[in-house]
C-alpha cells in the first residue's frame, strides 16, 4: 500500500486526507480526514487578490496539516488549489507560503482537472446506480458539474464560476437576503447553467445525481433532521429532491445567526449556505431525478488516488 496525503484548498475550505491506498485491489484505508474553514477567497471576486488575513488563516491550517502529515510518515503528498488561487493576482504569495510550510508546491488545477478529480472521488464506492451519473461539487468560488457512466468514466464536465462565496458576495448580502437579491442570484446561476450544453454537459440526461462538498452534505443533514453533521449519516445518503427544495428555501429565509444555531451547521458555512443551496436547487430543477445522493468521498479521494 502507498500512504498518500491529499490536500484540497478551495475558496472556502482547506481539506486534508491521509490514507493508505492499494492500486491492485482498490482498497482505501483512511487515517485522517480534516476540514478547516479558511475563506481563502475572501473578496477575491471584488479585488482580484488574496487578502492578507485570508492567507494568514490558510497558512495556520497548512502548518497544522504539516504536523499531521509528518506524524503519519506519508509516502507522497499532492496539494491542489482551485478557484480562488486561479483568480488571484498574488497567488504566488500563497504558493510560496504553502511550499515553505509543507514542503510541496501547490498545483493550481484547471477547472477541467478539478471536475475530473471530483468525479473520480465521488463515484468510487458509489455502487450500482443508474447512469449517466452527474456529480455536483459546489465550492466557494466555482461549481463543477461532471457527467459520466461510472468510476472515472467521464463523458463531459465543466467548471462554472458560480460558488457559495462568490454568489453571496455578489448578490446575497442582506441578512436574510431580500426577495430581489434571491431573484438576482437565481438569474445569475441560471445564466451560468445555460452555458453547459456548449461543453457537452446535458443535465437532463442524468439518472443519478451525487452531491459532494460541504453544501450538499449540509443540505442532506437538514433534510434528514440530523442533530449534527454526522459524516456516517450523510455518506451515501439518499434524500428526496422536493425536500431539498424546501430546505433551501428555508435556509435562504433565515438570518446568519439563525443558521448558525442549526445543529448541523458549521459556523464558517452559515453565511454562504443559502447561496450554495440555491446553486444545488437550480441544478436539480434541470434534471429528471427525484432523489439526491450525497457522498463524503470527493475531490480529496480523487487527488489521493491520482498519486497511488
Amino acid at each position: 500500500m502507498t500512504r498518500v496525503a491529499a490536500v484540497d484548498c478551495g475558496t472556502n475550505t482547506i481539506k486534508l486526507l491521509v490514507a493508505d491506498l492499494d492500486p491492485a485491489t482498490g482498497e482505501e484505508v483512511e487515517h485522517v480526514r480534516e476540514t478547516r474553514m479558511v475563506r481563502l477567497g475572501q473578496d477575491v471576486d471584488r479585488t482580484g487578490r488574496l487578502a492578507e488575513e485570508a492567507l494568514d488563516r490558510v497558512f495556520a491550517a497548512v502548518e497544522e496539516y504539516a504536523s499531521i502529515v509528518a506524524a503519519h510518515h506519508v509516502d507522497v503528498v499532492r496539494f491542489c488549489a482551485t478557484s480562488a488561487a486561479r483568480d488571484a493576482s498574488n497567488a504566488h504569495v500563497f504558493a510560496d507560503g504553502v511550499a515553505d510550510r509543507l514542503g510541496v508546491t501547490p498545483e493550481v488545477v484547471s477547472g477541467a482537472e478539478e471536475a475530473r478529480l471530483s468525479f473520480a472521488g465521488a463515484t468510487r464506492g458509489l455502487g450500482d446506480v443508474p447512469g449517466p451519473v452527474l456529480v455536483v461539487d459546489i465550492g466557494g468560488g466555482s461549481t463543477e458539474l461532471v457527467l459520466g457512466a461510472g468510476h472515472e468514466a467521464v463523458e463531459a464536465g465543466h467548471s462554472l464560476d458560480i460558488g457559495s462565496v462568490r454568489m453571496t458576495e455578489r448578490h446575497l448580502q442582506g441578512d436574510p437576503p431580500s426577495t430581489g437579491e434571491v431573484a438576482a442570484a437565481t438569474s445569475a446561476i441560471d445564466a451560468a447553467l445555460d452555458t453547459l450544453p456548449a461543453y457537452g454537459v446535458d443535465l437532463a440526461v442524468a439518472r443519478t445525481v451525487v452531491a459532494v462538498s460541504g453544501t450538499g452534505l449540509t443540505v442532506a443533514a437538514a433534510v434528514l433532521g440530523l442533530p449534527g453533521l454526522d459524516r456516517e449519516a450523510v455518506d451515501r445518503a439518499v434524500v428526496p429532491v422536493p425536500d431539498v427544495h424546501d430546505v433551501v428555501a428555508a435556509l435562504l429565509a433565515k438570518t446568519v445567526e439563525e443558521r448558525r444555531a442549526l445543529p448541523y451547521m458549521q459556523p464558517g458555512r452559515a453565511d454562504v449556505i443559502g447561496a450554495g443551496g440555491l446553486i444545488l436547487d437550480r441544478v436539480l430543477r434541470r434534471t429528471p431525478v427525484d432523489e439526491l445522493h450525497t457522498s463524503v468521498s470527493d475531490i480529496l479521494d480523487g487527488i489521493a488516488w491520482s498519486r497511488a
